[in-house]
């Protein structure tokens, strides 16, 4: 099967481009992680189930052992400074717990690991030999203790959001500072008070810690060198992150580009509004998961195109669910579970390549599982093989509907459930079908789906 060509929008271009690597056998890219003083929401985890399957899609195309995915973690920030002391717990402490969180919500979500997962504080070293080399340069500056990049130093800064001298200042929310030589500049360097428990390191400008930008300009160099082939994040990020990310990337390499290609997921709405939490429609992913499966999330976030808003509600994940509830009776139906290796369908493989097109690609899922159940069992491989590619149907049938959320169920355990089955069987045995049918009721208003068949009863989460 011939693989069509992979086409991206690159935001710094503003148009769809093929997408050639710098090495075949090591395509590289790099995404922007989590900062980590509180559990993710799910506008943190639409980046990730994004990147994810462009990365699965990546080693469909050029190889398992040929794609290295890196995702930082941001784990030196003033947020993470305040919530410590706000809870009274060492810094460390909090990053750790964080961080713990953050990966069981991901993997819930059938989110794979990155290959690489840098943290800000393991890149110390080279965020102060960077600073050094820009201040060499003639990029940055020392004054009073920080360390500044000096922006009108760069020509064509401002190329990535193409944003004017006025938009950049106010877009930036800079600090305003009399050590400053430009409105525009930026810190790459601040002092710390260990009085005041801030994290600090030694440096030639005196104790302090890194400033957010030059945390993922050194990861992104120290793991996949001075440029790579993509770089992705949320829409948010294009400035003022990004855009100073290229400039001390380019101005500390003398390269043309940081990255070549930048890809740049939209904004999420919750509930037709804005997220926030006065509004009540602030969703952690830990939270939803009480209520939900994990793979209901993801597939409620695939089903926009990656560059559109996304107005996310728990109807539609409700109706995710169900939709997955479908495709896994489908798959149970058949009484055999096929493993989903083999080649994935060119038309779900066509749509991913034309730039993350996750909706067409779930219209081929469906139109497989159409045929599925009209009693075609030559697609089922290919259904799995398809599903795969994009992080769903992972689970065996009976897992997917015995293991939803308990707040589904009642609060009922799996043996609980088992048991008032087992009940209600030895009640139809006694012919005393009142206490079947109140067991079968009983379950029923729990969420609990009973389906009697020739091999037994079987149940489901509803």
């Amino acid at each position: 099967m011939t693989t069509p060509t992979l086409k991206i929008h690159d935001t710094l271009s503003r148009e769809k481009r093929d997408f050639v690597p710098q090495d075949e056998k090591n395509v590289r890219m790099y995404v922007c992680g989590p900062t980590v003083y509180d559990k993710a929401h799910i506008g943190n985890a639409r980046p990730v189930v994004v990147f994810d399957v462009l990365a699965r899609l990546l080693r469909h195309i050029y190889g398992e052992g040929h794609v290295t995915y890196a995702r930082n973690i941001t784990d030196i920030d003033d947020k993470i400074n305040a919530r410590a002391h706000e809870r009274g717990i060492p810094i460390r402490d909090l990053t750790d717990q964080t961080i713990e969180v953050f990966h069981a919500d991901m993997k819930a979500l059938n989110a794979l690991p990155p290959d690489v997962e840098p943290r800000a504080t393991d890149t110390i070293d080279e965020m102060i030999e960077m600073i050094q080399v820009l201040i060499d340069k003639g990029n940055a500056y020392a004054a009073e203790g920080h360390v500044l990049f000096n922006v009108p130093s760069m020509d064509d800064y401002g190329r990535l959001s193409r944003r004017k001298r006025d938009e950049q200042i106010a877009g930036a929310r800079v600090e305003v500072a009399p050590y400053k030589k430009d409105a525009a500049d930026f810190v790459l360097w601040k002092p710390s008070d260990p009085e005041k428990g801030e994290p600090g390191w030694d440096s030639p400008w005196g104790y302090g810690r890194p400033g957010w930008h030059i945390e993922c300009s050194a990861m992104s160099k120290k793991i996949l060198g001075e440029t790579f082939d993509i770089h992705g994040g949320g829409l948010d990020l294009i400035f003022p992150h990004h855009e100073n990310e290229i400039a001390q990337s380019r101005c500390a390499h003398d390269t043309d580009v940081m990255a070549n290609y930048w890809m740049h997921n939209g904004y999420l709405m919750a509930e037709g509004e804005k997220m926030s939490k006065s509004l009540g429609n602030f969703y952690t992913v830990n939270e939803l998961l009480e209520e939900f499966p994990g793979e209901a999330i993801r597939l409620l976030l695939l089903k926009t195109h990656y560059r559109q808003p996304l107005d996310f509600t728990k109807e539609g994940l409700a109706e995710a669910k169900r939709e997955l509830d479908g495709f896994y009776q489908a798959l149970r139906a058949g009484g055999t579970t096929a493993s989903g290796s083999g080649d994935s369908p060119a038309g779900i493989v066509d749509a991913l390549s034309d730039d993350l097109n996750t909706p067409k690609a779930l219209s081929v899922l469906h139109e497989l599982l159409s045929a599925l159940n009209r009693g075609d069992e030559a697609v089922r491989q290919g259904l799995l093989a398809g599903a795969a590619l994009l992080g769903l149907l992972q689970q065996d049938p009976e897992d997917w509907f015995k293991g939803q959320p308990k707040s589904a169920a009642g609060g009922l355990s799996d043996d609980e459930i088992d048991a008032k089955i087992q009940a209600r069987t030895e009640a139809r045995k006694n012919k005393d079908f009142a206490t079947s049918d109140a067991i079968r009721d009983e379950l029923q208003d729990m969420g609990i789906i009973l389906e009697d068949g020739a091999q037994g009863t079987t149940w489901r989460r509803g």
